[in-house]
């Protein structure tokens, strides 16, 4: 598993799974509240490592409610084809292995807890799909 040390952190020290294609299944089999973070390159990202920071945070102010799986970079895309993430760095909330939503990019905490709190309440849903619109003729721009 190749990952940032604060990003590996979230898994040695804060009981975070470490999730990539082959695991994947068995991590959703767990069931519950469970919330996987897609982190990107942290080169090209480099909020999510606040994310990283943060989101052990985020599990103790909503009582440790959610298990948290951290996507290994090296599948990340495959992952994230799956769940309709399509925005680095992300979380992506789950209710027994169903989407419910997507937080991306870092936040301040009154937006995290809102956002988080509404996941954990809203029901699950199909994966957003993620189809760029474009005009005819292919000019996106001309999209209103």
């Amino acid at each position: 598993m190749t990952l940032h040390p604060l990003v590996e952190r979230l898994v040695s020290a804060h009981g975070a799974a470490a999730v990539n294609s082959a695991t994947l299944d068995g991590f959703l089999a767990g069931g519950g509240e469970q919330v996987l973070f897609f982190s990107g390159d942290p080169v090209r990202f480099p909020e999510c490592l606040d994310v990283a920071v943060v989101l052990p945070e985020l599990q103790s102010a909503f009582c440790g409610c959610f298990k948290v799986g951290v996507v290994e970079r090296d599948d990340e895309d495959a992952v994230a084809r799956r769940f309709g993430a399509q925005h680095w760095p992300s979380l992506v909330f789950l209710r027994d292995g169903r989407f419910v939503a997507s937080v991306n990019g870092m936040k301040d905490w009154d937006d995290y807890q809102r956002e988080v709190s509404r996941a954990l309440t809203t029901p699950a849903t199909r994966v957003p799909i993620g189809i760029p619109l474009v005009a005819e003729g292919g000019n996106a721009s001309a999209c209103h």
